[in-house]
This record gives C-alpha cells, structure tokens and sequence, in this order.
C-alpha cells in the first residue's frame, strides 16, 4: 500500500517528538571529527509545507511545531531548532523539514547518506531537495539490509514506517535484529504511533525481549480530531548517543505538562 501522504500530518506532536531526539543525537554524533553514514528506511518528501492545502485541512501543525515554537518549547539553541531555522532561510518562513532535510543539517563533508523512499510522487519530491544523499527507489528495508553494514561505519539509521499494513508490526523486530548483527556500532532509531488499540505492544515486548538496554522514549497527547486512533508518539533507539535520555525525560515531561 503507498497511500500515506506525511503532507497532511508534518509538524504534528509526532513529528516534534520524533525530529527533538534526531536532531539531539546527530549533533550529538557530530561532534566528532569522525565521518559517518546517516540512512532512512522511509524518507518521505523531505520537505513541507505548514501553510499547505493538506496541513489546513488536519490542523497537526497548528497544534504540534507552532505551538511549540510559539509557547517557547525549545530553547534557542535547542538543534531542532537550528535545522528549522535553515530549511526556513532556503525554502521560506512557512517550511518544515522531514528527517531528510533535518539530517542534512548536520551533516558533513565526508559523511554519507542513503534515504529510501518507495513512493514515486514522494521519491520525485525528494530527490527535489536531496542532492546530498544516495536515493533508494525501493523498499526500506531491503535497501538496509543491502547498505548495511554502511561506509563509515559510525552512524544512525532512522526507520519511519507509515504503518499502514498491519503486518510491519510484526516484522519489524526481525528487520532489526538483521541490521543489527550486520552493524553493531550503528545507531538504530525507531519511531512508532501510539495507537488506542496498543497494536504496537507486542512488536515493543519483542525488541525489548532481544534488546534490553535500548532507550524507549514515549508522550501522549490529544488525538488530532475526533475518532482519530494516534493518542501518542513512541521511539526506540538501540545504541542511543550519550546524553540522548536526558533529552527523551525532557521532552516526555514537556507532553505531560503541555500537550
């Protein structure tokens, strides 16, 4: 199925859950005077726009980044909010990154991208603004499973499911117990949708039964509409970067109080 379309749904609390720690742990991994490989199993456009036809019609971003950024969630220096403020200067004041463009932030000379993107108006948009990045036409995981272990070897790799079949619940785990026998150093981000029928449990007991000291970090908040299922954001992250907890209990107390 490639009916998803994030255009709808970019700068919703999800997204500002999920791009806080990215942001967090590649300046983090950059900090280093060392290369490495940043790859995406699902990347998406790479770019959007909150004053859009599609963001007007869910009203995720009103509720999710401008809030935030209107209430002050982020503190200046804050690395989300250094990436937002590049992407704004290229693209304009309306402009929100997807994990893409938040890589391509900071990432440097010598580092290497792979983004993969099965959906062909998505692909087409991405390679738009992805000139940085090797672009993977195919499955997500496939093109891990192919990539892995990646040069350099020091790196992070986001995977970003839309969820849309029910089945990538269950084989998540075992993809990730693939990539992280072939690349044991990587960084391996995982974001989930809380949903009201926990449907996502069973895929957490399975990674945390064969990885026990990854980081877990979830919020709740309001659904987005009535009847809609989305009552939080959740993300995993095996060989998470020092100091990357401290942001996870950050933000978690920021959602407890806020959203």
């Amino acid at each position: 199925m490639l009916s998803y379309q994030h255009a709808y749904h970019a700068g919703n609390l999800a997204d500002l859950h999920k791009h806080a720690l990215l942001a967090t742990a590649l300046e983090y991994l950059t900090r280093k005077d060392k290369p490495l490989s940043y790859l995406e199993t699902h990347a998406g456009r790479g770019l959007y726009s909150l004053d859009s036809a599609e963001a007007a019609k869910t009203g995720e971003a009103r509720a999710g980044i401008l809030r935030a950024e209107a209430q002050g969630w982020l503190a200046p220096d804050h690395p989300l909010v250094a990436a937002l403020a590049q992407v704004r200067r290229s693209y304009g004041p309306q402009a929100y990154p997807g994990s893409p463009l938040i890589a391509a932030h900071f990432l440097r000379r010598g580092d290497a991208a792979h983004l993969a993107e099965l959906h062909p108006a998505e692909h087409d948009a991405l390679s738009a603004v992805a000139g940085f990045a090797s672009l993977h036409r195919q499955d997500g995981f496939q093109m891990a499973q192919a990539v892995c272990p990646p040069t350099p070897r020091r790196g992070m790799i986001l995977i970003d499911p839309s969820y849309e079949v029910k089945a990538d619940y269950a084989a998540i785990p075992r993809q990730i117990g693939l990539i992280a026998r072939k690349w044991n150093v990587g960084v391996i981000a995982l974001w989930y949708p809380i949903l009201t029928d926990n449907r996502h449990a069973p895929m957490l007991d399975a990674l945390t039964q064969a990885h026990p000291g990854a980081l877990r970090s979830e919020v709740a908040f309001a659904p987005a509409r009535p009847g809609h299922s989305m009552v939080g954001s959740g993300m995993w992250i095996l060989n998470a970067p020092f100091s990357l907890a401290e942001e996870a209990a950050r933000l978690e107390a920021l959602f407890r109080k806020n959203a």
